[in-house]
């Protein structure tokens, strides 16, 4: 028997907008209609500590294809799938936040992706299975580059961070390196 899904949490960030531009047929420059502006938050991790997922955008494919709003159409069937859709789009990209509660860590993990993340509240840990860690501030950047690694919020305030994840491979001393989620409750095998 599986658990109910939870749809609701506490959360106090501000939902942050999404705007998506788009060319008219007359080739002028607008705001795209196609998919809801404030990105929505669902939670996962365990019942006492859950983190909330909002997906930003994503794409199938580099390069791009932006002919005929191909991409926006391809965004919008993996937005109805967000739940499911794992943390890496393969051939293509992710742009996710993540907001920590409290005191609240991600498992240790590896995705097979070059990983831009960026904290834009709060203050965040990033830890890699060497024992090395970072802190890093509003507006400081780290470069995850396939490796395993686990985010902490060892502070009283919730933080929010912005990941932008680019599918990647990798080969260290001849073997393929391939995801390892941990214990991450809610989040599906990247596809």
């Amino acid at each position: 028997m599986t658990a109910p899904e939870r749809t609701q949490f506490t959360n106090p960030l501000p939902k942050p907008n999404r705007f998506v531009t788009t060319n008219n047929s007359e080739g002028q420059s607008v705001y795209s209609k196609r998919l809801p502006g404030p990105v929505e938050f669902w939670p996962v991790g365990p019942e006492n500590e859950p983190a909330g997922f909002g997906l930003g955008y994503t794409t199938s494919s580099v390069p791009v294809r932006l002919t005929n709003d191909q991409d926006l159409t391809e965004m919008t069937s993996n937005y109805n799938k967000r739940k499911q859709s794992g943390l890496v789009k393969k051939g293509g990209s992710v742009v996710r936040y993540v907001d920590y509660p409290p005191k609240a860590s991600s498992p240790m993990h590896r995705t097979v992706s070059c990983d831009y993340a960026i904290v834009l509240i709060g203050e965040m840990e990033c830890l890699l299975d060497s024992g090395e860690k970072r802190l890093l501030k509003p507006g400081d950047i780290l470069v995850q580059r396939g490796t395993m690694h686990q985010w902490v919020n060892y502070t009283e305030s919730w933080a929010r961070m912005l990941y932008i994840l680019l599918d990647a491979s990798l080969v260290v001393d001849g073997q393929a390196i391939t995801e390892k989620l941990g214990d991450m409750r809610g989040v599906s095998a990247s596809i």
